[in-house]
């Protein structure tokens, strides 16, 4: 594969289409379900459309490590701490992948989370009654979306909630498409440091959370306190992130389509607002940067051959826009039956935490508009500050009012 005239990824939206992939994007999907692009100045293929981002994602000939040959990254190797903490099993393959990643499934399971709803829905309801009992306006993010899912990661994972700004601070440096390497690796070394620490505190007083039993695991020899550290940065990271974001971009998002958020606001039914989620959820896309592969074997698909060694990009926001999958794609429509969509990926490397995500997600969107049912911008569309320059998608803050 050679660079020649291929489009730079990643691309940017249209100016005043937040909420849409950039439209390069589409046209290039309506050419071909594989194309060729540069990124950082080297060649890979960019998959379009979902059949074969589902298709593909599905074949072990495909490597989510980033240190194997052609992986598409802007920064080479992932940061590691000075300790040698990593960042958990995201960026590995089977079958060191899957054993790490079944020591950390059973909290994350349909059952275990759902047990967990009333405490979320109490969590929700307290951060509204401060809203409500606070000045107007105020900022959405800062108030509700991001205490809402770092809260309940902290009580799933054992970390102390008093600590969120210095996670989140670091959080957001890690995933800050514009840092430098050096950024970035300060950033996962001071988290890195610290779930260390608290994963240290917990083999000499384990409590009953996630970190906590990890901790048994390293009694075990089964797991070392490093890999253990490394689970827990990555569970910290995604577990507030992901879900802030979309809790905000959700949130305004349904603001500019008043006649959906009136379905949402309006209806007690579980099996509507579990819908809408996933609407959202497919239609908003908060890694908006594409997942990222490296072809280990040739593979043979539409005409083209995937070369071992060359870099393959899965840009899920394209995908879920597919007229093939979803008719009329680009229209918010709450009642659409979106469950197909692929936010959280595809195959083995399938979002761990998209249960906690869903509940979360479930619980905001029935709760704050029905008690807030006035809720609205506090500044124009135009001047809200979207994070272009971040792995996630989403707002740095949200003005709102009621």
């Amino acid at each position: 594969m050679t660079i020649h005239e291929a489009p730079a990824y990643p691309m940017a939206r249209a100016s005043g289409c937040p909420f849409d992939p950039p439209p390069k994007l589409r046209e290039l999907q309506d050419e071909a379900p594989l194309v060729e692009v540069q990124i950082f100045g080297r060649p890979a293929w960019l998959v379009t459309r979902y059949a074969e981002q589902r298709k593909l994602l599905a074949d072990p000939r495909l490597s989510a490590d980033v240190t194997t040959s052609g992986y598409p990254s802007p920064t080479g190797t992932p940061p590691k701490s000075d300790g040698g903490v990593g960042i958990g099993f995201i960026l590995m393959d089977d079958p060191e992948h899957a054993r790490l990643r079944r020591m950390v499934t059973a909290p994350f399971m349909i059952k275990r989370v759902e047990a967990m709803r009333p405490g979320v829905q109490k969590i929700v309801d307290g951060l509204i009654d401060d809203l409500l009992a606070g000045p107007k306006p105020v900022d959405l993010m800062e108030a509700f979306a991001l205490p809402v899912p770092s809260l309940v990661i902290c009580q799933l994972l054992g970390v102390p909630y008093a600590d969120h700004d210095f996670f989140q601070q670091n959080s957001k440096q890690l995933i800050k498409m514009t840092a430098t390497q050096e950024q970035r690796a300060t950033a996962h070394g001071n988290l890195a440091a610290y779930l260390d620490n608290l994963v240290g505190e917990k083999l000499d007083n384990p409590g009953d959370d996630l970190l906590s039993g990890l901790t048994e695991r390293i009694k075990t020899g089964e797991l070392t306190r490093q890999d253990a550290a490394g689970i827990g940065v990555l569970l910290l990271l995604a577990g507030h992130e992901t879900t802030a974001n979309m809790i905000a971009l959700g949130t305004l998002a349904l603001l500019e389509h008043p006649e959906q958020l009136a379905v949402l606001r309006e209806t007690d039914d579980p099996k509507l607002v579990a819908g809408a989620v996933e609407e959202l959820l497919r239609y908003l896309n908060i890694t908006h940067n594409g997942r990222r592969r490296a072809v280990l074997e040739d593979i043979e698909l539409d005409g083209q051959v995937l070369k071992a060694g060359d870099g393959v990009i899965f840009p899920n926001d394209i995908g879920n826009r597919d007229p093939e999958v979803f008719p009329d794609p680009d229209v918010l429509d709450l009642q659409r039956d979106a469950r197909r969509h692929v936010a959280f990926g595809f195959g083995v490397h399938q979002c761990l935490g998209q249960p906690l995500a869903r509940m979360e997600l479930q619980v905001v969107y029935s709760t704050l508009y029905r008690r807030i049912p006035t809720l609205r911008r506090a500044a124009e569309l135009d001047e809200i500050p979207f994070k272009h320059e971040g792995a996630v998608y989403g707002v740095h803050s949200l003005p709102v009012t009621w």
